[in-house]
């Protein structure tokens, strides 16, 4: 059995998207935080209105997957194909922009917290022009696992073998076979998971402080793991912790980025800002 460590540690950066949406960008923050086929990670959290209340307005994307969760506060969800969904406290919404799709996320709410998380999943260069997909899946369509004193996982993709138990989450199908998990830890707790060997993994902390193999992973950093077949998590003895993990088959192709379009090449970036422009992104 192979642990898995930390290797890469990534800060949070302040930055804002969308209208001026308030946010802290850890992966993708450059190029060389990256961790395939994982592109960008955000975590957006605020209790003031002005930090999020322009959203985000109809934008194009091309080549890959968002996946937008949401912990506090609401936002719908309105796409070119039809789609409209609300997205409330604990929910996922799954897109698969493939050859191209233009939507906007907007805030349903004028005062209070508004926090969650979007990451963006490359796609390998057979799909990348598949027809876009849409999936939603509401809070109590979350599997939850249940941990020694207030501790739990939430499995949002993927498999978790726990105390003899197997627990699959809703989102399946996906190129990149993910694995998406909220884990929350008491106090002083320690939690092995294993994972699949050959993933990229990482772990993104964002509530207290969590020890991987002895190394130190502070809130609003992301922490990209070593291959291996297992993870150790563990809390301090007065510090309670939450964090996402999250692990994928990686592509092993050239990413080409331009804004809101993830590709192979150049040239097919060139085309996808011509489709866009002509009205073609979506035909």
């Amino acid at each position: 059995m192979t642990k898995r460590r930390l290797k890469q540690i990534i800060p949070g950066r302040a930055s804002s998207d969308g209208a001026g949406v308030s946010l802290i960008r850890s992966l993708g923050s450059t190029e060389r935080s990256r961790q395939d086929p994982f592109l960008m990670l955000d975590e957006f959290g605020s209790d003031k209105a002005q930090d999020y209340i322009a959203g985000f307005p109809s934008h194009p994307h091309r080549g890959f997957e968002t996946v937008t969760y949401m912990l506090d506060g609401e936002m719908l969800h309105e796409d070119h194909m039809g789609n409209k969904g609300r997205l409330g406290p604990g929910g996922v919404q799954w897109m698969t922009a493939g050859r191209g799709i233009i939507h906007s996320e907007m805030p349903q709410q004028e005062e209070g917290l508004m926090r969650g998380f979007q990451l963006w999943i490359n796609l390998p260069a057979s799909q990348k022009m598949c027809e876009p997909t849409y999936r939603e899946f509401a809070a109590d369509e979350i599997p939850q696992i249940g941990l020694a004193g207030n501790g739990w996982i939430k499995v949002i993709a993927g498999k978790v073998t726990h105390s003899g138990q197997v627990t699959e989450g809703p989102v399946r199908g996906v190129a990149t076979d993910p694995v998406y998990l909220d884990i929350a830890l008491d106090q002083d707790q320690q939690l092995a998971l294993p994972l699949p060997r050959g993933h990229n993994a990482l772990i993104y902390v964002y509530q207290g402080n969590v020890m991987v193999e002895g190394q130190s992973l502070p809130s609003q950093h992301a922490g990209l793991l070593s291959d291996g077949d297992e993870v150790t998590l563990e809390t301090g003895l007065t510090q309670s912790a939450r964090l996402l993990l999250m692990a994928a088959r990686p592509i092993g192709e050239p990413i080409v980025q331009h804004g809101p379009f993830v590709m192979n090449t150049y040239d097919e970036i060139r085309q996808a800002i011509r489709d866009f422009q002509s009205g073609r992104l979506t035909g």
